[in-house]
């Protein structure tokens, strides 16, 4: 099993996901539920499509938080 951190941002009409261990795996869907879904399915056709060609899956190494600052 894999797991990759993806990011969801809000563009103007839609939210769009990427995640930064998968350089060109993007996703983007109407709502931000709906950005997450097509994400794991991109996720899940980029790794796929890895393994078919003989090449290494990588290895996430991201990780996010959130930082609190007073105004």
């Amino acid at each position: 099993m894999h797991r990759f951190l993806i990011v969801v941002e809000k563009a103007e009409n839609n939210y769009s996901a990427y995640s930064p261990d998968l350089p060109g795996c993007v996703a983007t869907g109407a709502t931000r539920e709906e950005a997450e879904e097509m994400m794991h399915e991109a996720i899940e056709l980029h790794i796929h499509g890895l393994v078919e060609d003989g090449m290494p899956v990588p290895r996430s190494h991201s990780s996010a938080s959130y930082v609190a600052v007073q105004e």
